[in-house]
């Protein structure tokens, strides 16, 4: 199983990114995804969920702000962020579960800086 996570970058406040993160070795489409987020000295925390059904949930920080979506035909999920802030830095990592089976991907970084 392997989960590339990817469309990290350095953007200034008030930017966007697209991060998106491809799953193999896996039926996508039965597998809950989510993306977590772990900034330096801090815990990783959920940032977005999306069930296989298509329901999504998000951390308060980010509501109105990122948005999950997933197109299964790609084995992809994706996280569109706008007004990103200095508190978004973080590294970001792709999570996939279904039962008891729980998949990590590695992260991409985000630096929201000027």
């Amino acid at each position: 199983v392997q989960l590339q996570a990817s469309g990290g970058g350095l953007v200034q406040p008030g930017g966007s990114l697209r991060l998106s993160c491809v799953a193999s070795g896996i039926i996508f489409g039965i597998h809950n995804m989510a993306w977590y987020r772990q900034a330096p000295g801090k815990q990783r925390e959920l940032v977005a969920s999306m069930t296989s059904g298509g329901s999504t949930d998000y951390v308060d920080s980010v509501k109105g702000r990122f948005t999950i979506s997933r197109d299964n035909a790609k084995n992809t999920v994706y996280l569109q962020t706008n007004s990103l802030k200095p508190e978004d830095t973080a590294v970001y990592y792709c999570n996939a579960w279904y039962l008891r089976n729980v998949y990590w991907g590695e992260g991409t970084l985000v630096t929201v800086s000027s």
